[in-house]
């Protein structure tokens, strides 16, 4: 860990002019928007087509600065979500990187409204993350830590909720779930997707990053390890349950991204 925080130090003095430029326009043209339509085993008619834009592992200040998280956030509010899902890892190694985020979480105007969880590197910056939650509480951002909340649209019901980190804080699935009705679909935010093993008995949906898709891969293979079971990218099932894993809008302590572009995935929920 010593190692990737002096990445990152070195990588926030050297991202500015014309270095910070051409990082910023090489990660940008490699980004991509998904559209991945999840079909859902129940829930009410008006559920369908309903619209989750998901962005996790911002890791802003790291290769990612208030200008690069506006111009994603311009993308989200011109695809017009019905919600937006912050997946964790907002932030890289301090606190005041939060501060970078407040611009572009202005755009961000959904209807149902934008709902966050942590990620191990909130955890990373500060063990008790107060001022990265009211810099986004004090956008509007709803923290879904270990609780959950009722979204309607017309006549239908769907229970979010979320999570804490896997590896750096105390997730609780039954406080989370609690409040939900028997009858109606969960959707769970998990930073980590190896909290799918807990979660496939118990929600319809989980949405989690971490992985950054590998960041780097070549011929299907990646030095990283942040997942145990080969979660790293895509869409998954288990049993009746189903996991979709984003690989990221930033980079974390290196701007390299091979074989795994960044991603804002706009999931599409199918109904019937």
């Amino acid at each position: 860990m010593l190692v990737g925080h002096g990445l990152a130090h070195v990588g926030r003095l050297a991202y500015r002019g014309r270095v910070r430029d051409w990082i910023s326009t090489s990660l940008t043209r490699s980004r991509v928007v998904t559209r991945p339509r999840i079909r859902l085993a129940r829930g009410g008619a008006d559920l369908h087509g309903l619209r989750l834009a998901f962005l996790s592992d911002v890791h802003a200040g790291n290769y990612l600065d208030e200008a690069d998280w506006l111009a994603v956030c311009e993308i989200v509010a011109r695809e017009a979500p019905d919600a937006v899902c912050l997946g964790g890892d907002l932030v890289n190694i301090a606190e005041d990187e939060a501060l970078e985020l407040r611009k572009g979480l202005s755009l961000l105007q959904p209807p149902l409204g934008v709902f966050a969880v942590h990620g191990n590197h909130e955890y990373h910056a500060s063990h008790d993350p107060l001022r990265w939650r009211a810099v986004l509480e004090g956008c509007g951002v709803e923290i879904l830590t270990n609780r959950g909340r009722r979204l309607t649209r017309g006549d239908a019901g769907l229970w979010l909720c979320g999570v804490d980190d896997l590896v750096r804080g105390e997730p609780d699935l039954g406080r989370a779930l609690h409040g939900r009705a028997h009858d109606e679909p969960a959707i769970l935010l998990s930073h980590h997707p190896d909290f799918f093993v807990e979660s496939a008995e118990h929600v319809d949906l989980q949405l989690s990053g971490h992985t950054h898709g590998g960041q780097v891969t070549i011929l299907g293979r990646t030095p990283l390890r942040h997942t145990r079971y080969h979660y790293w990218a895509g869409h998954f099932t288990r049993g009746e349950s189903q996991l979709y894993v984003g690989r990221g809008v930033g980079t974390s302590f290196l701007p390299i991204r091979i074989g795994a572009p960044a991603e804002i995935a706009i999931v599409e929920l199918v109904v019937g």
